[in-house]
């Protein structure tokens, strides 16, 4: 993870970064739109050396990201997608991405609110999506139903959901119990609707779920619903 030295074509450089597509920042280049290291070039084809070259578009400095990291705070309605031809997806959320080749690090039901890694960095995300590396993620979830002593047992235990899934074994703490309960539960698998197929396997249904941490890395409550922010060093660290 981090910056890796490398050396690219300046068009590939320049679309790399949204300046446009290739096509678009080959005219800006043809144009004397661009300098690198203070010299016009009219040459797309240019190798630009990542963290040292001083790459500009009409007199503005671009600098190349390499990699990026965004906690979003996914609001309910969004979808955890690259592109969706009728709906918002996360990526759409990250206004200020240097990168166009974002992604989300595994995926939220689209009425699923909470914590969600938005990053271009393929091999950390393998790291923490892969079965073998069991990452915990923990949800707060408002059940309605009276969550009880049993069902913790049967979470911990591995609960046969259907014939398709048995579940890993989950801890299941419960916040409140009553007509809708709230808990906390953590999971280390992602299986489709998993959290809502658990319950649902013990007569119950969820009706709000939020995800509150994935591995070491916590939601920041000071994100509002659709805000972000890029990932301190030592939250990226930690991911590792």
């Amino acid at each position: 993870m981090g910056e890796v030295k490398q050396t690219l074509r300046l068009d590939k450089y320049l679309a790399d970064l949204k300046v446009g597509t290739r096509t678009e920042v080959k005219e800006m280049i043809r144009k004397s739109r661009v300098t690198v290291d203070g010299e016009i070039t009219k040459r797309p084809e240019q190798k630009v050396h990542v963290g040292t070259s001083e790459v500009c578009v009409d007199g503005e400095k671009v600098t190349y990201a390499t990699f990026e990291y965004y906690m979003l705070n996914k609001p309910a309605g969004v979808v955890s997608a690259t592109s969706d031809r009728f709906t918002t997806t996360v990526v759409d959320l990250i206004e200020t991405a240097a990168r166009k080749d974002l992604f989300p690090v595994g995926r939220l039901d689209k009425d699923t609110e909470g914590l969600l890694l938005i990053t271009n960095d393929g091999e950390l995300t393998h790291r923490l999506l892969s079965p073998k590396k069991h990452v915990d993620k923990v949800y707060f979830a408002k059940v309605s139903g009276r969550v009880t002593q049993e069902d913790v047992k049967l979470f911990a235990e591995g609960l046969v959901v259907d014939e398709t899934l048995t579940a890993m074994p989950a801890k299941l703490e419960i916040l409140k119990t009553g007509d809708i309960s709230e808990v906390n539960i953590t999971i280390r698998e992602g299986k489709f609707h998993q959290i809502k197929r658990m319950f649902e396997a013990v007569d119950k249904e969820v009706i709000y779920l939020k995800r509150l941490s994935m591995g070491n890395l916590k939601l920041d409550e000071s994100l509002a619903l659709g805000e972000y922010r890029s990932l301190t060093e030592e939250e990226i660290k930690s991911l590792g």
